[in-house]
């Protein structure tokens, strides 16, 4: 069976790191038929860097032509171009998790018309250890992240709050919520703790915390899991990418999710 076509949609930091292993060859049989962007000129001098670039389309054209489309733009484009893909019997991978708790209706969506809905582990752990503990009883999860100020800069809730995160000496709590609203105050952020509500009890269910931490190089996650399984305690320090918000573990985990898909060969829960 040979391996579903790619679209990327997006050609910032996740975007660029797909087509780099596209182009050395670390996708393994994944071919990339094009690349969509909000932001043509900078992604067209990308695609020129690259050995074997994929030709630039418009997000229509690259429905028609991929066999799977990879969201990398984040949340605000989830919604259309998702309902986009099913209705072309497209397939979607969603690295803006977080938006599929604003839109629960595309899950649905997926399972109504067969299209397959990804989602990738991203910048987390554990998700398999959490999936196969929520066959059981899950009593509670809750998820601790800290980070420094340049990946918390410009997120909503910081913003709508008067949140001075350079003027910090020592960390702080400086949001304590469901999933559900850590997606809403940091859509940047914590997409990380709408894998986690997926995999577990769901995104009202799910306690997070966001500590902004001075001076704090790694964006580090804490995830503990109390159930009828038992006790599971999680830590991540996740070294950030080019973009201070995302840690570099993000893009490895798309990538290692593309190669799966043409690796009939399955590994873990």
């Amino acid at each position: 069976m040979a391996a579903p076509t790619i679209g990327i949609v997006g050609c910032g930091a996740i975007g660029k790191a797909i087509l780099r292993a596209a182009d050395d060859g670390t996708l393994g049989g994944m071919e990339v038929a094009g690349v969509a962007s909000r932001t043509e000129g900078s992604a067209r001098e990308f695609l020129g860097t690259l050995r074997t670039p994929p030709p630039y389309m418009s997000t229509g054209e690259l429905i028609e032509q991929a066999d799977l489309l990879v969201e990398a733009a984040g949340a605000p484009i989830v919604p259309g171009l998702v309902e986009a893909a099913f209705t072309a019997g497209k397939g979607a991978m969603v690295i803006s998790v977080g938006a599929l708790i604003a839109h629960p209706e595309l899950l649905d969506r997926a399972r109504e018309t067969g299209c397959r809905l990804l989602m990738p582990s991203g910048a987390i752990i554990g998700l398999d250890g959490i999936k196969s503990a929520s066959v059981g009883r899950i009593d509670r999860v809750v998820m601790e992240s800290r980070k420094g100020p340049a990946a918390l800069d410009g997120a909503p809730h910081v913003v709508r709050n008067g949140i001075d995160l350079w003027a910090m000496e020592e960390e702080e709590v400086i949001f304590e919520g469901s999933a559900r609203e850590a997606c809403i105050g940091f859509p940047a952020n914590l997409n990380v703790s709408a894998a986690v509500s997926f995999a577990g009890i769901g995104p009202d269910q799910t306690t997070v915390k966001m500590i902004a931490t001075p001076g704090l190089q790694r964006n580090c996650h804490d995830i503990e899991v109390e159930g009828e399984f038992g006790l599971m305690r999680l830590h991540l320090e996740n070294i950030p990418g080019e973009n201070p918000k995302t840690g570099r573990l993000t893009a490895m985990s798309i990538i290692r999710t593309l190669q799966q898909e043409a690796d009939p060969v399955r590994l873990g829960t």
